[in-house]
């Protein structure tokens, strides 16, 4: 008797990069169907890949949907804190949230529903919650730059609201509107 053969190994597929790219598909997925239909069979075949790499990269579909949309969260705080960072007073840092608001937050129709995906995922996900949580303090945060902490947490309020109004109305508010209610408001 001979000795049994060796045994046949394929190439494994080297994929630095799949982890980031499951979490960047899965904020693709949500923007094009909403979270609902953010599977883990939808998110593999939209990142092309095996349906096992999701369950090897994240334990569970809640955790990756946290992963995604915190990435999401990142990404628009960061852009937010480096306006109001730039912002040299007050009457520029509040012509600097309009720009936050109509550029950033309303300006993409896939950050837009994002964002309100990411709202109504929250309200029955804790661990979601934490993520918008996440998001508000680092919103106040940057907003501390140049007001009060309790108008800060009501100017971030309104943007909130301002942020479901445009999403939600059939005539949403535009700039000048916007400008002239956070003048109003905080100004």
């Amino acid at each position: 008797m001979g000795a049994d053969p060796a045994p046949v190994r394929r190439p494994r597929r080297h994929d630095p990069g799949r982890r980031d790219r499951l979490v960047d598909t899965t904020l693709d997925v949500i923007a094009a169907r909403g979270v609902a239909a953010a599977t883990h069979r939808a998110i593999a075949r939209a990142a092309d890949v095996p349906l096992g790499s999701l369950t090897y990269h994240f334990g569970s579909l809640a955790e990756l949907l946290a992963a995604a949309f915190t990435r999401h969260v990142d990404d628009v705080a960061a852009r937010f804190d480096a306006r109001m960072a730039a912002a040299p007073d007050r009457t520029a840092a509040l012509e600097a949230l309009v720009e936050h608001l109509t550029g950033d937050l309303l300006g993409s129709q896939r950050d837009l529903v994002l964002a309100v995906e990411l709202y109504v995922a929250a309200a029955r996900d804790a661990e979601l919650r934490a993520v918008t949580q996440d998001w508000m303090s680092r919103s106040r945060r940057s907003l501390e730059r140049h007001l009060d902490p309790v108008t800060a947490r009501e100017v971030d309020a309104l943007v909130e609201g301002l942020v479901l109004h445009s999403a939600l109305s059939t005539d949403p508010m535009d700039a000048a509107q916007i400008r002239a209610a956070l003048l109003r408001f905080a100004g």
